[in-house]
């Protein structure tokens, strides 16, 4: 931190689209420094071993994938005050997402609590750069680390609150992006607002219980990282899931490839959800394994449901 208590020296790893928001909303009042690891010819990466000594945050706008590869390689180098920050909502090629990575890593640390914390909510990367409004929840076991990082985003136009249940912000995230594909259906087969409406309590309804059979708490999904995500994600034409969730409806099969669908997979190969009583998750499972005359699997879901 420098002398001014206010401004922070950050290190964003990753200049993709949130890498560029992060540098808009920080730019101004604080000392950055940006790291990619493929950059583009017109663009000076800053070199790790050098800036990560520096850092008071480090912001994952990454993958949650390569995380492990990176917070092990730069944990020796992470000062005792650092706060490593990720925006990733997926699951890794082992099933598990950002929070497990960060606490498996840092479990060392003496002050494991405060070491590293979620951001997740609704910023669309494209209105950040707009100078529009975003919202976030910042996931993390010390209020500390939260007033840190309230201060270190003070006066942008991102809104934050606190929450200590990792878990809960967590899977709300994670599994949004699975639910926000039926509404791109929904939309791309003209299905109308009620059905909008219908979904999203349906929606809402089997995240809580599945975010508390994960250890989370039953309203978790009722706030920024869950029901504020969802409504941005499965509302918006230029969210990917959906667009994903339209060329499903269409039955299109060629580049279906985001978060939910790898979150799909994962909860498929580690058995890491009991889908027993969810039907509507159950639902797109089947229509995104077998994307045929996707109306019909809708109305027979619904006839199921409603005893029809």
């Amino acid at each position: 931190m420098t002398e001014n208590s206010d401004q922070f020296s950050v290190l964003i790893l990753g200049y993709g689209e949130m890498g560029r928001a992060m540098q808009h909303l920080l730019a101004a009042r604080h000392q950055l420094a940006i790291w990619e690891k493929y950059p583009a010819p017109d663009f000076q990466s800053v070199i790790l071993e050098e800036s990560v000594p520096l850092a008071d945050i480090v912001i994952f706008c990454l993958p949650v994938n390569p995380h492990r590869e990176i917070i092990t390689q730069i944990a020796p180098l992470l000062s005792s005050t650092s706060l490593c920050i990720s925006i990733a909502k997926g699951l890794d090629e082992a099933g598990q997402t950002a929070a497990q990575i960060f606490q498996d890593v840092l479990a060392h640390r003496n002050r494991p609590g405060s070491s590293y914390g979620l951001l997740y909510g609704p910023m669309i990367s494209e209105e950040i750069r707009a100078n529009r409004f975003a919202f976030a929840q910042f996931g993390c076991a010390d209020r500390v680390a939260y007033q840190k990082v309230k201060a270190c985003f003070k006066h942008s136009s991102l809104f934050i609150e606190h929450s200590t249940d990792i878990l809960g912000i967590s899977w709300s995230v994670i599994l949004k992006n699975v639910y926000a594909m039926l509404f791109g259906m929904a939309d791309e087969l003209k299905l109308g607002d009620n059905m909008r409406g219908y979904l999203s309590v349906a929606a809402l309804s089997e995240l809580s219980r599945i975010v508390n059979q994960m250890g989370g708490l039953k309203n978790s999904p009722y706030h920024l990282a869950g029901l504020g995500d969802l409504i941005t994600t499965a509302t918006s034409e230029n969210s990917h899931h959906h667009a994903l969730g339209r060329m499903l409806a269409r039955e299109e099969t060629a580049g279906i490839v985001g978060e939910g669908i790898h979150t799909l997979e994962m909860v498929n190969k580690f058995q890491l959800i009991d889908t027993r009583g969810y039907p509507l998750f159950e639902l797109i499972q089947t229509i995104v394994n077998r994307p045929v005359n996707v109306r019909q699997q809708i109305t027979d879901h619904l006839q199921h449901v409603y005893g029809l």
